[in-house]
């Protein structure tokens, strides 16, 4: 790799081994790009003599010059590679587009009758107690509204309440119990406080059994409307807690999930503070130099926290694998003052805690995806890249799905204008065929397809996706031409050798006619696009059926469950139905049943 103006052999003759920072430099003297090096000689070196990517190779043509900070260490050097991030924002970073204030719960120690009061700040002041802080100011209000009905805390201003002479609309409604006009006492009112604030700090099993005991003693002492007060009380943190999705053993944690799709990429952040998950914040990075998604990750963690003023809880939660994950943990222990734990491998409601985090990043990716601009953008891409007088404007994409030949399924997913249209989504078993023939199992799925285009009983496609290499697509040529369908547009997508995205190899109506597109193309990520999503529901196919003949285990087969137990789980989960949809989490909540044998019970019913 050579440059214009940068002599990258001389420099590197001359640059030191010792971690550090580097900064790369264009011609006007702006930054490219900041990063860190364990040893900046060997880390330098492979951007001119390695296999770059084409993004890479774009950057390093405009180096005018590379400048080195030479740190003590490689968490020193993290911790300047951010501080420079977020002063230079060098466009070929991953920059964390964040809020310069945080959104908190505020009690203030200076008013005889506090409020709940919703409060973004950067830096906590000592004028009260700071609750947060919170993801969203979304999560905040919601925290809020629930506090203020179940225990009616006050939500006025301090100028409302000074003033007023009789009780406002939110008494009326019991979201307030008028501390403005002496309805209740100070000593009553801070209780009530006391307890929301316990709630918003995710005690609200110890707020409940304190109600309940006061619910107890008011009874006694025939105080029964008071009592009534307390029971309504515990009933409606009764059902707060039964709606808290992730039923956890307490703990904080920030839990960090990557979602990663061909021209698209989304990041997930859930807080959970004292076992209650608080709500979640997502990102969508650039990623011009087409980094790993453990590499994004890591990037990203470290500009979350590192140089923030950003409370670090004690437990880090991630998606995927680092690299660097001791370095990491040691510059986020050095930062917050305190051992903190990054975890990949998590079990338990830890698992949950990921589990969500990584539904939310894929759930707020397909609907970057399903954006109607961005579709349209590239359904005009792929019209130009196929020469088309038009955008297309049905797509269909075939792929097969087996384990080593068991429970052959083939799925065949629609694209339209609009994105996915599920339901034109098809499955097809595949019988009659050999064990692991992909190429009879494609020829029988298109031709059953197509004799129904032909007859006109179903509608047809303008462009035909095969999902695999030559072999597939002359099979799906074959059959077009017996069904003279000329009028179809086939394109075959084959795996590069390293079955990385945007390695794809395009083939246009016959296995010697391939297609180039960019990687960066957005032609080429529809294709990929509906490539996955072909393959996602053609495996979900195929397990659907290879689990449903393998589902052959009764409760009395499992060993470790007698009458008493089965008894048991059938009376907990209502039938055999109810513990066949269970999961291992669920199965470990009934009465006599241990995390282990739950384990052995899904294994038995779902092979």
């Amino acid at each position: 790799m050579t440059t214009s103006s940068f002599d990258a052999k001389h420099f590197l003759d001359n640059v030191s081994q010792a971690p550090g920072i580097y900064r790369m430099l264009n011609a006007r003297g702006e930054t490219l790009y900041v990063g860190k090096a364990k040893r900046l000689k060997a880390r330098l070196s492979s951007y001119f003599r390695g296999r770059l990517n084409t993004k890479t190779q774009a950057m390093v043509a405009h180096i005018a010059d590379i400048q080195v900070t030479v740190t003590r260490s490689e968490i020193e050097a993290l911790l300047l590679e951010q501080t420079l991030i977020k002063e230079l924002r060098p466009p070929y970073n991953i920059l964390l587009r964040d809020d310069k204030s945080y959104p908190f719960v505020f009690v203030s120690d200076r008013h005889p009758y506090p409020a709940l009061e919703y409060k973004r700040v950067r830096k906590r002041s000592n004028d009260g107690r700071y609750l947060g802080p919170y993801p969203s100011s979304g999560a905040v209000r919601e925290s809020l509204s629930l506090m203020q009905k179940i225990f009616r805390i006050r939500n006025c201003e301090d100028s409302v309440f000074a003033h007023r002479s009789r009780p406002c609309l939110q008494y009326q409604i019991q979201r307030c119990s008028a501390p403005c006009v002496d309805y209740i006492s100070q000593e009553d009112y801070q209780r009530d406080l006391e307890h929301a604030v316990m709630c918003l700090e995710g005690k609200s099993d110890a707020v409940t059994q304190a109600l309940t005991h006061a619910m107890e003693v008011a009874s006694e002492a025939l105080n029964f409307e008071e009592a009534a007060r307390f029971r309504d009380q515990v009933k409606q943190l009764r059902e707060l807690q039964q709606r808290q999705f992730v039923d956890t053993e307490g703990g904080d944690a920030d839990i960090f999930a990557l979602a990663q799709r061909p021209g698209a990429l989304g990041i997930s952040v859930l807080s959970v503070r004292d076992g209650r998950l608080l709500g979640a914040r997502h990102h969508m990075p650039a990623n011009d130099l087409d980094l790993t998604p453990e590499q994004l990750l890591a990037d990203f963690v470290s500009q979350f926290y590192l140089g923030q003023p950003r409370e670090i809880p004690g437990e880090v939660i991630i998606s995927h694998p680092l690299a660097d994950a001791e370095l990491l943990t040691e510059a986020l222990c050095q930062q917050a003052g305190k051992r903190i734990r990054l975890a990949h491998q998590v079990r338990g409601h830890r698992a949950q805690w990921q589990h969500l985090a990584m539904t939310n990043a894929e759930q707020q990716l397909a609907s970057q995806l399903a954006n109607q601009t961005q579709l349209s953008k590239r359904f005009a891409a792929l019209q130009h890249a196929l020469h088309l007088d038009e955008p297309p404007q049905r797509l269909e994409c075939f792929d097969i799905s087996h384990s080593q030949g068991e429970a052959t399924v083939a799925s065949c997913v629609v694209f339209d204008q609009n994105g996915p249209r599920k339901g034109d989504y098809r499955h097809f078993r595949i019988e009659g065929v050999a064990a692991g023939d992909d190429y009879a199992a494609m020829q029988q799925v298109l031709t059953r397809r197509l004799k129904r285009v032909k007859s006109g009983e179903a509608e047809k496609p303008d462009i035909l996706i095969v999902d695999g290499g030559k072999g597939q697509l002359n099979m799906a040529r074959t059959v077009l031409d017996e069904l003279a369908l000329p009028e179809i547009r086939l394109l075959g997508v084959a795996k590069g050798s390293t079955r990385k995205a945007g390695l794809e190899t395009l083939f246009l109506e016959t296995s010697d006619n391939t297609l180039s597109l960019d990687p960066a193309s957005p032609a080429l990520h529809l294709i990929q696009h509906i490539r996955d999503e072909s393959h996602r529901f053609a495996i979900a196919g195929h397990r659907a059926q290879r689990d449903k003949a393998r589902r052959t285990s009764t409760l009395q087969d499992i060993p470790g469950i007698g009458p008493k137990r089965r008894r048991e789980l059938l009376r907990y989960f209502g039938g055999l139905q109810g513990v066949q949809k269970a999961n291992r989490e669920e199965l470990a909540r009934a009465p006599g049943i241990s995390s282990a044998l739950a384990e052995t019970i899904h294994r038995s019913l779902h092979g």
